[in-house]
């Protein structure tokens, strides 16, 4: 197989693409070649027998889908996106990247589906912004959607793309919707809903985070490793047992910011709970206000995409692949 990963060098990219090379395949196919590219070329992958491209392109630049999928690749990833309070706050490039990007993208393969007959699968990240308050708890499989943000907007109507496009035949698409993933590793980045994994993350390594909502605050969650497994699992999956609805939400962890900071006070004590600092802001708050609680999940549970039960085991996921493995 030939596969190819827009967005690359994020990380869910990089996760994504250490899991490939570590899997060696997609079930009974061998991967025999990796395309990945994102807006800074991604690091060349260790550890891989096969054929690497790595590559730098801007996917909303007129031309560069096209180019992308000159070579046929028979698994497209589209991770590509800019994160949802950067997109809020510009509004063009938001659309330009989240959007048109995406736009770009199917109808690249779309002509070349015309001309001669390409079809690959299109495994596209979306999110669980695509709906918005007011919201029951849990949240049905058959939600309407309802974005109170750009960011969700975009993501929205980018699964109407995909659910059309594959209801025509251009492509045998799948629509992931992420819960927040939760504890980023790394530094905190421009996404509003980067808090969630900064009050956990620093506290385990001693440093200080801000916490700019309130404990009441509930949310939907996952883990990186669950996250990667998700894209794998759509990646095998026979897409025939998803039927003509392609976007899922995925199962994951609802917890308020109060319960993530027991499960940090549960895995290493008062002293890093006391690096919390607690710093109101208005813009944070607001956005939060209207974000989902938790899903029900039902039909992607189903269809065996699996999850973390508990915050408990979201830090021990963090730290095992993040501080176990750098000595922490």
């Amino acid at each position: 197989m030939h596969i190819l990963i827009i967005g690359a060098a994020g990380m869910v990219g990089r996760k994504l693409a250490a899991r490939l090379i570590a899997d060696g395949g997609i079930g009974e196919k061998p991967i025999e070649k990796l395309t990945l590219v994102d807006v800074v070329e991604p690091e060349h992958p260790e550890g891989f027998g096969g054929s690497v491209v790595t590559r730098k392109a801007d996917l909303s630049a007129p031309g560069e889908a096209e180019q992308l999928i000159e070579s046929r690749p028979d698994m497209i990833f589209h991770l590509a996106a800019i994160v949802s309070a950067e997109a809020e706050l510009d509004f063009d490039k938001g659309y330009r990247v989240n959007l048109d990007g995406t736009r770009y993208l199917f109808d690249a393969v779309r002509v070349a589906h015309n001309q001669d007959g390409y079809g690959p699968r299109v495994i596209f990240t979306s999110s669980i912004a695509v709906v918005g308050a007011p919201l029951p708890f849990p949240i049905p499989d058959d939600f309407h959607l309802t974005p109170l943000t750009s960011y969700g907007t975009q993501k929205a109507i980018s699964e109407l793309l995909l659910s059309d496009y594959t209801r025509r035949g251009f492509f045998d698409g799948i629509g992931i919707r992420l819960p927040t993933v939760c504890i980023r590793p790394g530094k905190p980045n421009k996404a509003a809903s980067g808090f969630f994994s900064n009050i956990l993350r620093e506290p385990l390594i001693g440093q200080e985070a801000i916490l700019p909502v309130s404990e009441d605050v509930r949310h939907w969650h996952t883990s990186p490793r669950s996250a990667v497994g998700y894209l794998i699992h759509a990646a095998k999956l026979d897409l025939d047992e998803v039927g003509p609805h392609r976007n899922l939400s995925m199962p994951g962890v609802s917890a308020t910011v109060g319960e993530q900071i027991e499960a940090l006070r549960r895995a290493a004590g008062e002293r890093a709970v006391r690096l919390i600092r607690r710093v109101p802001d208005e813009m944070i708050m607001k956005m939060v206000a209207g974000w989902a609680p938790g899903f029900e999940a039902k039909r992607a549970t189903a269809l065996g995409f699996t999850a973390e039960k508990n915050f408990d085991e979201i830090i021990r996921v963090h730290i095992e692949d993040e501080l176990v493995s750098i000595g922490g």
